[in-house]
């Protein structure tokens, strides 16, 4: 006998992967052209010139070929050498993940950490790198989503650079939903991808690289070259006279392409402000509905995320079962350690509209009031959402 077939949710306000913009979908079924078809190469090109114009960089940026798992690993793999001490900042679940990447190619990983509510500070920063002058390469995770905080990057980045030293930042998913751009935080490689802010499918990885860091990565012996994990074979490989190093991901480019339209018709910084209006309502809605932010100041909290803490003896695949089952709403759980004590609301490109917020309060306060918790108000949480969204508009 056949299972009954799950239905699908009616909103998908997950922190990723989101869901897709509709010029994006239309993207996505554009015809695939052969990858050296004079057409696809020009539109390659023109592709790339977007990103930098998104990026607002002075250098070409590089696509790789696979979701920024991939580019994340590939900037471990590249940039740090066998004699590297790496200071690795960690404030959350994917900034420590970053350090397990490092250590298969550095001497030494130095961790600087803080609890994962909390953030690191430019300060602690170049303390740690006053006290190890032999750090080379430092790693920051600027939204570490899993406990829905930013990072400092401006003053942390301003902090490594007057040390001299490299930066790799991992912006996922945080670039494209506020004001993060990889020259003004003196990143030298800086990962980020479609699939969140941008509202693509994941795919893809975008990646600004600086000349400081070109210049360590092709004086690295150990770094890769003819392999998926390579950033050097793709330097010059947005040049319409240039051959790709294996075939590109044809029609991601197609929806990468809709997508760049739509972030820079809109303009950076009314996407970013759709962004910080949707997180705010939802802030607002889930304190006065008797919840409490993960984040320990809500001045830390992301404006593509809004994590939730569980109230005490609540089981949290219950919650989300629930919400789903009931509303038709899906939201993301916490990872690893922050697995079970949270669940996270995302605010990332087509979802990053203040009425959504109505949508999440509304889901998460009426699950939790059907799982009979106490103190739990979904009409206060609605009403703060909508005096919220009134306010700004």
């Amino acid at each position: 006998m056949s299972k009954k077939p799950i239905p699908d949710p009616i909103f998908t306000l997950t922190t990723g992967p989101v869901d897709a913009y509709p010029a994006v979908l239309r993207g996505l079924s554009r015809p695939v052209l052969y990858d050296y078809d004079p057409a696809f190469l020009a539109q390659y090109e023109a592709v790339n010139e977007k990103v930098q114009r998104a990026f607002r960089s002075s250098t070409p940026p590089v696509i790789l070929h696979g979701e920024p798992v991939l580019a994340l690993e590939a900037a471990a793999a590249s940039l740090i050498a066998k004699g590297d001490v790496i200071l690795n900042l960690v404030s959350g679940v994917y900034g420590k993940g970053f350090g397990y990447w490092a250590a298969r190619y550095a001497k030494e990983v130095v961790e600087l950490a803080v609890p994962y509510n909390e953030v690191l500070t430019a300060d602690a920063v170049a303390e740690a790198l006053r006290k190890r002058p032999d750090i080379a390469v430092v790693a920051l995770c600027h939204h570490d989503t899993p406990s829905g905080t930013i990072n400092p990057a401006k003053e942390i980045g301003a902090a490594v650079h007057a040390a001299g030293k490299l930066l790799i930042v991992d912006a996922v998913s945080s670039f494209g939903g506020m004001d993060v751009l990889p020259e003004p935080i003196h990143a030298d490689i800086f990962v980020t991808g479609p699939n969140k802010c941008l509202g693509c499918p994941p795919g893809l990885s975008l990646l600004h690289v600086s000349e400081a860091a070109w210049e360590k990565m092709e004086a690295n012996p150990d770094a890769p070259r003819a392999s998926i994990l390579s950033i050097l074979d793709w330097r010059r490989a947005h040049e319409a006279t240039q051959p790709f190093p294996f075939t590109p991901s044809v029609s991601e480019i197609n929806a990468l392409d809709a997508a760049l339209d739509l972030y820079l018709c809109e303009g950076d910084e009314a996407v970013w402000q759709r962004h910080a209006r949707t997180a705010a309502a939802c802030r607002a809605g889930i304190k006065a509905a008797g919840l409490s932010l993960w984040a320990a100041r809500e001045e830390i909290a992301s404006p593509t995320c809004t994590a939730v803490r569980i109230p005490e003896g609540i089981d949290e695949l219950a919650l989300r079962t629930i919400i789903r089952d009931r509303y038709g709403v899906v939201v993301s759980s916490g990872r690893a350690e922050t697995l079970g004590k949270l669940i996270r609301i995302g605010h990332m490109g087509p979802t990053a509209r203040p009425v959504y917020s109505l949508v999440s309060v509304a889901a998460v306060a009426g699950g939790l009031q059907a799982l009979e918790v106490k103190g739990i108000d979904v009409g206060a949480g609605v009403s703060a959402v909508m005096k919220s969204i009134d306010s700004t508009v």
